[in-house]
């Protein structure tokens, strides 16, 4: 813990504990003699807990607030079952060893808090609590007390609990943690003693060291050497070995190449009491390159904290309700589709599904990317791993496990991830060819050296292989999509297709749909008229039942109309629905198509030549609609309207817009060859569209953006998928695409600069090896910071 972390000032009108703001009536506590609010009974006895435990230095210490705690009444008691732990728990000497992750420790000072809050605990016999990671590793004797206990205590100080990846992902995780702080710290002691060592032997400039201190120093220097090239550096020779057995040169060759023939050439001279060694050249090789490669599994581990909070989000246990109407805490996984559970306030919801009985606000931020909670109603769909804010709520499952939007969510960020955009597939041949080209320049270098000097061939052709390794190059571009494919991905964009975030840079047109993309998911009935002695409310009833199941945002009208099953429902693109309701056929959807008559922009309903019912919609332009088409067009970026609707409705968009020419009444073909036209004048064309009917434009434009909703977003064709409902996301991501190819022009520019300037130097013999692998380990340290840049979150 950093003591000289500065405090934090909380304002009076906020919670002393979490920073909250404080509600009319707040809890009052004195803290070191002074009186202070809390925002919730919650917060205020764990700052009553946390002053009696003698642990006040805690609010001196912390740089950030705690997090919120509650009513602190969640039951813990079902960590106690085995079935629950069984995959993430492991025996150990006197106990068992768990890790749980918490998102609420935000600096040193809570990390510094949970250890000796839980070390108080009875039972508890080991406690390692990381601020970074926020995992928590407890080991516990369970003859002495339930992990429950320790878990209560936890959450009520405000770092609720979950259980993170199983035993083995963890135990595996720790290991290469360990392994790669062990590899530094080894590196950093032996270059520091190498230097040290070399320093000496350096400064005998007049020869006059006896030769039983310089060979004394020699083999010293070996032993400190040995384990630095051969464990620490073990990484860069397997990859060596891998890429030579595949018959592939990549950057690994390259170091392993220097790293052994420093330290091969320096053993040789030390047995044989040779002018010159250079086991420092091999040692700092290793310690900067290890450096360089932790800074760039960092970038990495940022761009995959999305995933990370993904599974987070999947809560283990589940509140079901039994058919007495008791209820029962279960694994997760013993949910089943139709089983009732119940959420309470601060709780993950466990399943995807339906809401019952009342409405409740949920916070679905980690799957949107929106801050706000959003109120849903009952019979509202409602996704695992949201958190509920208004409780409790009771939620009918409907989808489970794999089937559920937070898994599909994870795989699509994993798949992301995956990914190797064509660009980064060019930089890697580009480093390939580089390698080879270097292992030839290397080879002249030495023969020409040998030919003028001999005695310092060797040592300039050292220089020359560590100074032009392709470090840089070879990370200018995976580094900075890296980062930017995690700043989308906290921001709801989902990339699916490599290339997406290149083409999504060159954008100048975009074009969207207007139903359930520019306008409000959700319409509203307007004024209904009936024939032929239809009832309205018949009428309705037979609409609500064609509309039940559809996903097209104008059913949203008819979800709270009671409604008869409906039979051999199907879709007729760009024109409407047709089923059998109660015996009978029926149409709803365009004039012509539904009642056989002269399209006038109203929704039909009929058999298909005799109209029943005249059904008026009321849509509304989305609130944030036009904010976000004016900042596409100050990027440059020309917006479209085309529409499946009536020419009324998208002419009254397209003005609220100001788009001028919105298209009206297109088919997905006409949508098509509107965006075809667009691109034979040589424009790089965006589509946004909600997905229906809209697949042949989303898979013909330059890229395209799906607004997404349910597990249907693995049917859509779209290269980007906005999980959020917010449309000035898609702006921020033009934004980043385009900071992103800025970035990536950087690195590759100061890569190649950096080799065709240094290389010469190198090959002349004005830079020492040592000095050579600092310039190295510099330049993929400066394209890795560039990168890091774009981790802030997309605006």
């Amino acid at each position: 813990m950093d003591a000289r972390c500065p405090p934090r000032t909380i304002s009076l009108a906020r919670c002393y504990h979490c920073g909250e703001p404080l509600p009319p009536l707040p809890a009052h506590y004195d803290v070191d003699g002074a009186a202070q609010a809390f925002c919730c009974d919650g917060c205020a006895a764990a700052a009553q807990w946390i002053g009696e435990a003698d642990l006040g230095d805690y609010y001196r210490l912390r740089s950030e607030a705690a997090s919120r705690v509650g009513n602190g009444d969640t039951d813990f008691s079902a960590w106690d079952r085995d079935e629950v732990v069984a995959d993430h728990a492991r025996a150990v000497a006197g106990g068992r060893e768990i890790t749980v992750v918490t998102d609420g420790m935000r600096c040193a000072a809570c990390a510094w808090l949970v250890n000796r809050a839980l070390t108080r605990e009875p039972g508890i016999l080991d406690v390692g609590a990381n601020a970074v990671t926020g995992r928590i590793r407890l080991v516990w004797d369970p003859n002495v007390a339930p992990l429950s206990h320790a878990l209560r205590r936890l959450a009520m100080l405000g770092y609720r609990p979950y259980l993170a990846a199983g035993h083995a992902d963890e135990a595996s995780r720790r290991r290469a943690r360990n392994r790669s702080l062990l590899r530094i710290g080894l590196a950093s002691l032996g270059a520091m003693q190498a230097m040290m060592f070399g320093e000496a032997l350096y400064l005998d400039t007049s020869g006059t060291m006896p030769i039983a201190t310089r060979d004394f120093l020699r083999w010293i220097t070996f032993l400190v050497s040995t384990p630095v090239v051969f464990y620490a550096g073990w990484p860069f020779l397997e990859g060596a070995w891998r890429a030579l057995r595949h018959r592939r040169l990549g950057m690994d060759v390259l170091v392993a190449t220097s790293t052994l023939l420093a330290y091969a050439a320096s053993v040789v001279e030390t047995v044989r009491g040779g002018p010159h060694v250079w086991y420092d050249a091999a040692v700092m090789f290793v310690f900067l390159l290890l450096v360089a490669r932790s800074l760039e599994e960092r970038v990495r581990r940022i761009a995959n904290a999305q995933v990370d909070a993904l599974a987070r989000a999947r809560p283990v246990l589940a509140v079901r309700e039994r058919a007495d109407g008791s209820r029962e805490t279960v694994p997760v996984s013993a949910l089943r589709v139709g089983d009732i559970t119940c959420v309470a306030a601060g709780e993950p919801v466990p399943a995807d599904g339906t809401l019952l009985d009342r409405a409740a606000r949920f916070e679905e931020s980690l799957l949107t990317g929106e801050p706000d909670a959003v109120e849903r109603h009952a019979g509202d769909v409602v996704y695992a791993g949201t958190i509920g804010r208004q409780g409790p709520a009771r939620i009918r499952v409907e989808r489970i496990g794999a089937d559920t939007r937070l898994s599909e969510l994870s795989r699509l960020v994993e798949q992301a991830q995956a990914h190797r955009p064509r660009l980064a597939q060019v930089a890697d041949r580009i480093a390939g060819v580089f390698v080879v080209a270097m292992l030839l320049v290397a080879a002249a270098t030495w023969m020409a050296w040998h030919l003028h000097e001999p005695a310092r061939a060797l040592e300039v052709t050292l220089a020359a292989l560590a100074i032009s390794c392709p470090c840089a190059l070879s990370l200018s571009i995976p580094a900075a999509l890296a980062a930017a494919h995690g700043a989308l991905a906290r921001d709801g964009l989902l990339v699916r297709r490599p290339d997406a975030l290149d083409c999504l840079a060159r954008v100048t047109d975009i074009v969207f749909d207007k139903t359930g993309t520019l306008t409000d998911a959700g319409s509203a009935l307007g004024d209904v008229s009936t024939f032929d002695g239809m009832s309205r409310d018949e009428a309705l009833r037979i609409a609500a039942a064609l509309e039940c199941g559809s996903t097209h945002p104008l059913a949203a009208a008819f979800s709270s109309i009671q409604a008869p099953a409906a039979e051999a429902v199907c879709v007729v693109a760009a024109q409407g629905l047709e089923g059998r309701v109660e015996g009978r056929d029926w149409r709803i959807g365009r004039a012509g198509f539904a009642a056989g008559r002269e399209d006038d922009g109203a929704l039909w309903l009929g058999d298909g030549s005799r109209a029943v019912a005249r059904i008026g919609l009321v849509e509304c332009v989305r609130a944030d609609a036009v904010t976000a088409v004016d900042a596409l067009r100050e990027q440059g970026v020309m917006p479209h309207i085309a529409s499946g609707d009536a020419a009324s409705r998208v002419e009254a968009v397209g003005a609220q817009l100001s788009v001028p020419v919105p298209l009206s009444r297109q088919s997905p073909e006409d949508k098509l060859a509107f965006v075809r036209s667009l691109q034979r004048e040589g424009r790089v064309v965006a589509m946004v569209g909600d997905g229906i009917n809209d697949g042949p434009v989303l898979a013909g434009a330059d890229v395209s953006i799906a607004i997404g909703s349910g597990a249907a977003l693995a049917q859509r064709a779209a290269d980007v998928v906005l999980t959020g409902g917010s449309l000035a996301r898609i702006a921020g991501a033009v934004s980043l695409a385009r900071r992103t190819r800025a970035v990536v022009r950087q690195n590759l520019g100061w890569a190649l600069a950096y080799n065709v300037l240094a290389l010469p130097a190198a090959v002349m013999g004005l830079v020492p090896p040592w000095m050579a692998a600092l310039g190295m380990s510099l330049s993929s340290l400066a394209v890795t910071l560039n990168a890091l840049r774009l981790a802030r979150r997309a605006a």
